[in-house]
């Protein structure tokens, strides 16, 4: 049954570049306790795996170099559906809408943070969330996900599942080596007053099951 899922993964999953909407399978788990997750640096992957059997594999964006994703073994924490950034965002002034840091907010403007949604920390400072997924090391050290994925890793991860993150894994030769990587990271960012708002969240909730039977 892990070799035959396994195998599914290989062929169904994550084999090309993404040429539609992107999306990767996922399955629920038997035993919640066995899940652990693996990052792989060298092949921006990310590996939910239940025990030798993998749950969801996908593509993600890690640190830049001067701002590398930590690596080591963790538990996952703070988990927030609904996460916004405490350090950057934007200015709010009534209409007046302006992307900046929250230490530079302007006496009469609110501060809103960057929305990171399906928020899973795993350091201080440090998690899994929503994102553009870029194909080279972007981000400042958090790990991003899939819009269309971020959601079934949420639900597949609690806190205190196990975290490993290391330059690379056997994994990569098996069920991440020709992983699907997403190409929406080239599309425009939303305008500012929709990336404060409330229905940048709605818009992102996943409808219907998010687990494949198997």
């Amino acid at each position: 049954m892990v070799i035959s899922l396994a195998v599914s993964f290989l062929n169904t999953n994550c084999n090309s570049f993404e040429q539609v909407s992107y999306n990767c399978l996922a399955y629920k788990p038997k035993n919640k306790n066995a899940v652990s997750v693996k990052v792989s640096l060298s092949n921006s992957a990310i590996y939910v795996m239940e025990g030798e059997r993998p749950l969801l594999v996908t593509a993600t964006c890690i640190g830049r170099q001067d701002t590398p994703t930590p690596v080591g073994t963790y538990t996952a924490f703070n988990k927030l559906p609904r996460k916004r950034s405490n350090t950057y965002g934007f200015h709010v002034s009534g209409n007046d809408i302006r992307a900046g840091k929250r230490i530079d907010t302007p006496s009469k403007s609110k501060y809103v943070g960057y929305p990171m949604p399906c928020w899973v920390e795993f350091k201080t400072g440090y998690g899994f969330h929503t994102g553009y997924v870029h194909p080279v090391p972007r981000t400042h050290g958090c790990l991003r996900i899939h819009k269309n994925v971020a959601p079934k890793f949420f639900a597949l991860v609690d806190e205190g599942t196990q975290i490993k993150i290391a330059e690379s894994f056997p994994e990569d030769q098996t069920i991440g080596k020709k992983i699907r990587r997403p190409k929406d990271y080239k599309d425009p960012d939303p305008k500012n007053s929709y990336m404060v708002s409330k229905k940048y969240f709605d818009d992102l909730e996943l409808k219907g099951s998010l687990f494949e039977e198997g």
